[in-house]
């Protein structure tokens, strides 16, 4: 074997280390969860969810230091999940607490920072990023620490972004590189490829690395340190890492170069991803979960997102939990046309406010004109009588996840002929992918072979910067299996689906 590449993947649940050879064949792999270390909020006392660092950073050392011994390793790659930073003191070490960016600090502190940051349109305007709750805008957390653990934040030397303060504990190398910099943070200029003015408004630019290069190249190597604890050579080279959805949507690009498609990747964040030629934004985006990614190549790729995963597995898991079952619902087409003929319960968005398509709308079940707060059937206070009909919940939930997808796919600039790739958790799903290639008849939907796309994509980043490959090159590389979807034989959908826009409309808060 020439060589290996070693690949840190760190999802917002899962995290893992992957070994990939020279033609992208994985070779090994590792998993693990890490429970989050709560923290309060020395102001108001709220308690905050934090990234385990530490810990993290062992498992890691250990897997690669185990993969080592095995395979010849010459190179590490990093992807992680977005909106996340460390602040780090003069001697490179974590200084302040690295909170999950799902952590909701309220209205007062939103304000507070959208009157400092400016107005949420103007800003989707000239960063290409909407306005999210929570601190899913990176903008915000680093405004949040600012305020609220101002000693720890006296302290900061660098500000890193997570896959390149992963690189920095490898390399001693600060660096910053443009999927990351540029994914909703308020904080980047699609345009100028630097720091948005944001960054001076906040006072951050003098932290903030000076080290920009292409995703595609190469952080540094190994100090002594790392290559010591790793049991790798000092001339192990890092490369300056990747946001997860862009090292997801990497090894379609190579393989569909030149071809029109969107990229329906779905985990925990659903996330539409739709190549474009230019930066642009129209009228009817504004004020949507609609905004420009850049590729790892730097082109501009509009972007929609819901969490789709996070509410599949929450409703899920209140169905088990009031059914007192283990088993996971079924479904048949005749229940499916059955709910759509009847037009009179709906399972409505979103799970976490202000994270999707339907910003404001609360979640719940309509049933029959009657609303059903999420919270109520959690608390089994109010259990509306689709709980506890396994096939029809099941109906009401993909369909709901099914108009959430079309609407994100639309928003993300789909036009007619343009091909669908699903990827990811929903593959499984067969109700939802036979619902998804009825409901868009213009374009022609797939299911994709890519099983652990952003850990595949992390290692052609590194492979491109050690080998300079062409895209041409590397395609002979990737192996992508596309299995057409079957729409289903449904009727109604059309009127249910107006019917379920409507009620999300009536319960915007």
């Amino acid at each position: 074997m020439e060589y290996a590449v070693a690949v840190i993947d760190i999802g917002m649940t899962n995290k893992k280390v992957a070994v990939y050879d020279a033609a992208l064949k994985q070779l090994d792999a590792a998993y693990k969860t890490f429970e989050p270390l709560i923290i309060k909020n020395p102001v108001t006392g709220q308690e905050l969810k934090t990234h385990d660092l530490d810990e993290m950073k062992k498992w890691f050392f250990e897997q690669i230091r185990l993969f080592a011994k095995k395979y010849p390793i010459k190179a590490v790659s990093v992807s992680t999940h977005g909106a996340t930073f460390v602040c780090t003191d003069n001697k490179g070490r974590a200084c302040a607490p690295c909170i999950f960016y799902t952590e909701e600090p309220g209205v007062e502190f939103q304000n507070e920072f959208y009157a400092l940051a400016g107005n949420k349109t103007d800003l989707q305007k000239s960063t290409f990023s909407p306005a999210f709750d929570a601190m899913i805008n990176l903008a915000k957390g680093i405004f949040y620490l600012k305020k609220y653990f101002p000693a720890e934040f006296a302290k900061t030397n660098n500000i890193l972004f997570y896959p390149q303060y992963w690189g920095f504990l490898l390399t001693g190398i600060a660096g910053v590189e443009p999927t990351y910099a540029g994914c909703h943070t308020y904080l980047w200029d699609h345009k100028i490829r630097s720091w948005s003015n944001i960054a001076e408004k906040l006072e951050i630019k003098n932290f903030l690395p000076k080290n920009c290069a292409d995703t595609c190249s190469i952080l540094g190597t190994l100090t002594k340190y790392a290559a010591r604890e790793l049991e790798l050579s000092t001339e192990t080279y890092v490369t300056m890492g990747i946001h997860d959805s862009n090292a997801s949507i990497l090894p379609y690009l190579i393989k569909e170069s030149g071809n029109d498609f969107v990229l329906n990747s779905t985990g925990t964040w659903c996330v539409s991803m739709h190549p474009q030629d230019s930066l642009e934004l129209y009228p009817e985006d504004l004020g949507k979960t609609v905004f420009f990614n850049q590729s790892a190549f730097g082109n501009p790729i509009k972007t929609s997102i819901f969490l789709g995963g996070m509410e599949f597995d929450t409703w899920i898991n209140c169905y088990k939990s009031i059914n007192n079952t283990k088993a996971f619902p079924s479904y048949s087409e005749e229940e499916v046309n059955k709910l759509f003929k009847d037009c009179d319960t709906f399972i409505l968005p979103e799970i976490l406010p202000s994270t999707g398509q339907f910003t404001g709308s609360k979640p719940g079940i309509s049933e029959k004109g009657k609303f059903y707060s999420l919270k109520e059937i959690q608390s089994g206070k109010t259990i509306p009588k689709i709980v506890k009909n396994e096939k029809a919940f099941f109906a009401a939930l993909d369909t709901s996840l099914v108009i959430q997808t079309e609407t994100a796919l639309r928003r993300s600039g789909l036009k007619s002929g343009t091909k669908i790739f699903t990827e990811g958790g929903f593959r499984k799903n067969k109700l939802y992918n036979s619902l998804l290639a009825f409901a868009l008849g213009e374009n022609k939907t797939f299911r994709t072979s890519m099983e652990e796309a952003t850990a595949a994509g992390a290692a052609i980043t590194a492979i491109m910067a050690a080998t300079k490959q062409s895209t041409e090159e590397l395609s002979k590389s990737i192996n992508i299996e596309y299995t057409s979807d079957i729409p289903g034989i449904f009727t109604g959908y059309d009127e249910y689906k107006k019917r379920w826009l409507e009620l999300v409309q009536n319960t915007v808060h």
